[in-house]
């Protein structure tokens, strides 16, 4: 971009304050766009359009940051495509290799930089990086992926196609660090949203086998995890009820429902909620009489009852959970919501979904999302007398 001479007005730019070692001085632009929207700024008339020259700067400006972009991402990508030795020897080191992660973070938050990931050649070495020596690499690479693929059908296809769901199946069984594999279990549930090629790859991986070995585990982090995919599988195939049944989850989620973590015990009676939907699954779950279950829900109700209001209200997913799941299995209403202790709007309303909160889209699908038109109010009808 070539570079602007000096106005003789005296809010002009100086050339020096535009371009930074090359690039556009974004925050020299912001500084100068504020001057001269100031009210307070008497040298500016508010009825002067920017100059003809003004004009081609700023655009020329907006123009070289959107190619800078992509240019940018094809430096990472060759960096990421580099053996490490080679990196090493010219003094990059693997702080710096994850600095570069987080650059492109920040990159493939916008869909269209996120579907371009391919063409500039970095998707496949961002993939490879899953295996790197470094765990905090491992883990940069999972959260890289996630952002990549997270409501976006295209690139969801792209790392499909380049083995992303076994390399990520891969880190998340047998990383000998568990946040990469909370990591890696946060980009499946990314890349399973909404794609049914994903989920299947997923049940075929034996991936409830996977969730179950995370739910036995003693880290918090990643069994909120795996139960959050956990309810969005059995809410995207109520089937997947008896297959949860039948590998033995039950009495896992029984077991995470005392948690003395609040989310993991919410998100665990969800679990078991979208179980007892299945008669079945619940028979298989605890037996035809139930009668596990019901010590356990009379066990955490009376646990509920002795609380102080002040201290039950925060408790108020909990508890309607807990009677829904008692309705569900027994045809009759908890004794929570014979109290009075649960405020219901109805009883059709169904219970909070705790762990699909774990799931909203991101600002980027917000983004993209069509929202309503706001309708205009009709005019009112003119009588004709």
């Amino acid at each position: 971009m070539a570079d602007r001479g000096k106005s003789e007005e005296e809010d002009a730019v100086p050339v020096n304050a535009m371009k930074v070692s090359g690039q556009p001085d974004w925050p020299g632009l912001l500084k100068w766009s504020l001057s001269r929207s100031d009210p307070g700024n008497q040298s500016q008339d508010p009825k002067k359009e920017l100059s003809e020259e003004d004009r081609k700067w700023f655009m020329e400006a907006m123009q070289a940051n959107s190619v800078d972009i992509v240019k940018r991402m094809k430096e990472i990508s060759l960096v990421l495509q580099t053996p490490r030795q080679v990196l090493e020897e010219q003094g990059v080191s693997s702080q710096d290799i994850e600095g570069v992660l987080e650059e492109l973070q920040d990159h493939v938050e916008s869909i269209d930089m996120a579907n371009d990931l391919k063409a500039v050649g970095g998707l496949n070495p961002l993939i490879g990086l899953l295996q790197d020596e470094y765990a905090p690499i491992r883990a940069r690479a999972a959260e890289v992926l996630s952002t990549v693929v997270q409501n976006n059908p295209k690139s969801q296809n792209d790392v499909m196609e380049h083995k992303g769901m076994e390399a990520l199946l891969n880190t998340f069984s047998s990383d000998p660090d568990v946040n990469v594999r909370a990591k890696a279990l946060g980009a499946i549930s990314s890349l399973i949203r909404n794609n049914k090629l994903g989920t299947n790859a997923f049940r075929l991986a034996n991936g409830f086998g996977q969730l179950k070995e995370a739910l036995s585990s003693d880290h918090s982090r990643l069994q909120r995890k795996a139960l959050q995919v956990m309810h969005y599988l059995l809410q995207d195939n109520p089937k997947d009820n008896v297959t949860a049944a039948e590998l033995g989850f039950p009495p896992l989620l029984t077991k995470l429902a005392r948690s003395n973590d609040a989310d993991i015990r919410e998100e665990a009676l969800q679990a078991m909620v979208d179980v007892s939907h299945n008669d079945k699954a619940s028979s298989l779950s605890w037996g035809s009489d139930h009668k596990g279950l019901k010590d356990f829900l009379n066990e955490r109700m009376s646990s509920l009852q002795d609380m102080k209001p002040e201290d039950l209200a925060p408790m108020r997913d909990e508890g309607v959970l807990l009677d829904t799941l008692w309705r569900d299995c027994f045809g009759q209403p908890s004794v929570l919501r014979q109290k009075g202790l649960l405020s219901l709007p109805g009883d059709g309303e169904p219970p909070p979904d705790v762990a699909g909160a774990m799931f909203q889209p991101s600002l980027r699908n917000l983004a993209t999302q069509q929202s309503e038109e706001k309708k205009e109010p009709e005019p009112p009808l003119l009588l004709k007398l």
